[in-house]
């Protein structure tokens, strides 16, 4: 499994915007992050600032949001979608686009349960439950 350090995933984010930004070419991974990254014109002084990007850190305590681990979490959502992993998440997801009349809104929701049940099984020390996962997917629709 890909597991990046904290560096290497704000250096993908900031070589992708930059690269965007210089209308290089990008991957399939690249442009999705990119869409991502237009849709959050607030993340984008910490995408151009690479060297303040990696040393910066991010605490609940000081109220910021990390743009870095919800950029990564849109992108392990649109993911899941694009396979339907956990099975059900690609119908949860497209219900929850229709009712809301946005797939940014509803991936907000969703990123809530995944943060919920990651947070929990950090806690407890154990894997992610797929089906917790998909039990509060559920409770948005």
């Amino acid at each position: 499994m890909f597991n990046p350090t904290r560096e290497e995933v704000r250096r993908f984010f900031c070589d992708t915007w930059k690269k965007r930004s210089e209308n290089q070419v990008l991957t399939p991974m690249e442009m999705l992050a990119s869409d991502w990254m237009g849709e959050h014109p607030e993340y984008h002084p910490q995408l151009a600032d690479p060297e303040n990007a990696v040393a910066q850190d991010y605490t609940p305590e000081r109220g910021e949001t990390n743009p870095f681990l919800h950029l990564s979490m849109h992108l392990s959502i649109s993911e899941q979608i694009s396979i339907d992993q956990p099975p059900g998440i690609k119908a949860i997801a497209e219900k929850l686009t229709q009712k809301l009349g946005s797939k940014h809104e509803a991936q907000h929701l969703m990123m809530d349960c995944l943060g919920q049940v990651m947070w929990e099984a950090q806690r407890e020390g154990k894997a992610l439950n797929p089906d917790n996962y998909l039990e509060a997917l559920k409770r948005l629709n």
